[in-house]
């Protein structure tokens, strides 16, 4: 099967703050933009029967619906960052995040999610696809499916500094392949 996945547009919050599982709006040109360089790329795809996928998160369902009738999946959201949420990264305490840091699968920062459970809920959703599909997500949701699906553990996904831009997509073939 392929998956294209797609990141969110730009958030409308600033920049600086800690916003994983919030449920915050895209910023509204960043939608139009995204939408516009989008849809013209994965008419193909949504046309040859892939389904649509999309996290809760407004950020995400706001794309989704606009390339076209999501089916909306918990799955797919951002890592919950608990009590960090919404805060600003340079107010949380450089011993909190050094904790992290020491242990990235199992901490959980702000006693939120770890990433290792992060990794169980998206695994259980790739393990009940079934067909090709298009789905719109988050960095962190992507860097563990891109890990996942190249048979990566999951620490080298968590140590990768985030590279995928806004709207941007990234093709993977699932299930796993075999080296």
């Amino acid at each position: 099967m392929e998956l294209i996945l797609i990141r969110h547009p730009i958030p409308d919050v600033a920049p600086g703050v800690c916003y994983g599982r919030s449920d915050i709006p895209a910023a509204a040109a960043a939608l139009a933009a995204g939408h516009a360089a989008l849809a013209p790329q994965l008419a193909d795809a949504l046309a040859r029967d892939a389904r649509l996928y999309s996290s809760p998160l407004q950020r995400c369902t706001a794309l989704a619906c606009l390339l076209g009738a999501p089916a909306l999946d918990a799955r797919l959201a951002e890592m919950d960052f608990g009590a960090w949420e919404m805060r600003a990264w340079d107010d949380i305490p450089c011993a909190e995040v050094d904790a992290w840091a020491a242990d990235l699968l199992d901490y959980r920062p702000g006693g939120g999610e770890t990433v290792r459970e992060v990794a169980a809920r998206v695994q259980s959703f790739l393990d009940e696809l079934q067909h090709d599909a298009v789905i719109v997500c988050h960095a962190g949701t992507m860097r563990l499916m891109a890990a996942m699906a190249a048979g990566e553990p999951l620490l080298h996904a968590a140590q990768k500094p985030n590279q995928i831009k806004y709207c941007s997509t990234l093709r993977l073939s699932w299930p796993a392949k075999s080296v």
